[in-house]
């Protein structure tokens, strides 16, 4: 179902959130269902959790009950969705991103994947290190997590999801 709207996510946002969580855009799976991180091998909902972000493991069927914990979702693309390489590279709205961000103001950002990060930092997947980035003026915290997808499996760690997890934790 790759660059399909008619089933896209809608973004889950509100002012001052203390964390959003930025995916490239939405799986076929999450698409088809509504429900962000909703393929069974994706490993976010288990990550929230265990990293110590959520009191309990939510399922994707609960994501909009994480804005109660002042806990965002927003795509780079709302148009797409499938695999990165199905998604062209016309939908995913950087610029339509950071608008979000100015009006929001969420205290935190994570990057769900190297290549969501890279396409907002235009950089190489290659250039970019999980965990805080370097702060950048008038922007908010920005982390990079590994891909929490099972198609990342080779990639996965759980180590800067914690870090995220004491950082967000922090007066």
């Amino acid at each position: 179902m790759p660059d399909n709207n008619s089933h896209r996510l809608p973004d889950q946002l509100r002012a001052n959130l203390r964390l959003v969580f930025v995916g490239t855009a939405a799986s076929a799976r999450s698409a088809a269902v509504g429900h962000y991180y909703a393929h069974p091998g994706n490993r976010f909902w288990r990550a929230l959790h265990e990293a110590g972000i959520t009191p309990r493991r939510y399922r994707p069927d609960e994501f909009a009950a994480l804005l109660e914990l002042g806990i965002g979702f927003t795509d780079l693309s709302k148009t797409g969705a499938g695999m990165d390489h199905e998604i062209a590279r016309g939908s995913f709205d950087v610029i339509g991103f950071r608008t979000k961000i100015a009006t929001y103001r969420p205290k935190t950002i994570a990057f769900t994947s190297k290549k969501a990060a890279s396409l907002f930092y235009h950089r190489p997947t290659s250039a970019l290190a999980p965990g805080r980035q370097t702060p950048t003026s008038g922007f908010p915290d920005v982390f990079v997590l590994p891909s929490p997808s099972g198609a990342a499996s080779g990639h996965w760690s759980l180590q800067p999801w914690r870090e995220l997890a004491q950082w967000i934790a922090e007066p």
